[in-house]
């Protein structure tokens, strides 16, 4: 990941990445500072924290059984709920899918 800053004649600063895919600059505010991620160690939550990573943004990892129980997981997201649950900020986006439409809906791939 390569990143950038531009600093404006104001004195304010614009930070950028270099995404891959789009092959074009994004500005570093459109990326998510800091997601959360809810797992249980399977490949799609590992899916799900390595996009985050390739898009430059932070994510912290809460694992099942070390920081939280599969009954407060379903308290908190639904008995029906899949793994990994993800928000970004304070947002809820929900599992990997609905990551990969957020990401597109915002332009992010």
């Amino acid at each position: 990941m390569t990143e950038y800053s531009v600093i404006h004649k104001d004195g304010s600063e614009t930070h950028y990445v270099y995404c891959q895919k789009r092959r074009q600059m994004v500005a570093k505010s459109m990326i998510p500072q800091t997601a959360v991620i809810y797992t249980n160690g399977s490949q799609e939550c590992e899916r799900a924290a390595a996009l985050l990573k390739s898009l430059g943004g932070e994510y912290l990892e809460y694992r099942l059984n070390q920081h939280f129980t599969q009954r407060a997981f379903e308290q908190e997201f639904g008995s029906e709920a899949e793994y990994p649950q993800i928000a970004l900020g304070a947002q809820h986006v929900g599992h990997l899918k609905e990551l990969l439409q957020y990401g597109k809906e915002h332009d992010l791939f």
